[in-house]
């Protein structure tokens, strides 16, 4: 009796094992795969932060010019009201059009719920 508890101990052990190479086999090669696909994207895109920093300059560069937009808007105004007025009623219409902003951006995350990831993974 004893002799059959032991031998079936022994297969339970050999398939656990057989299992686990015959899984990490494909899950290796996944990896492996998904590691060359994004080196190949990476060179073919461009190296390093180049790209990045090219759309943060734009970025930077689009507030100056929102700025100077502001400042002549402003100067503008300035013609009919006083300065003060004329500075005040600009920050009041860019407030205003950050709270609407931040509205429509709030709609649209509750709007959009849980993201749930899309791939074979999920099931």
């Amino acid at each position: 009796m004893e002799r059959q508890s032991q031998v079936g101990v022994g297969s339970a052990s050999a398939l656990v094992a057989g299992t686990s190479q015959r899984i990490a086999k494909p899950v290796r090669a996944e990896v492996q795969s998904a590691h060359a696909e994004t080196t190949e994207k990476g060179t073919r895109h461009g190296t390093g932060d180049g790209p990045f920093a090219l759309f943060a300059a734009a970025g930077v560069l689009g507030l100056f010019a929102a700025e100077a937009l502001m400042a002549t808007c402003v100067a503008a105004l300035a013609l009919v009201l006083p300065v003060w007025t004329a500075a005040l009623a600009i920050t009041g219409v860019i407030a205003a059009m950050a709270a609407v902003t931040a509205f429509a951006g709030k709609q649209r995350i509750t709007k959009a719920g849980v993201p749930i990831p899309d791939g074979p993974w999920t099931g």
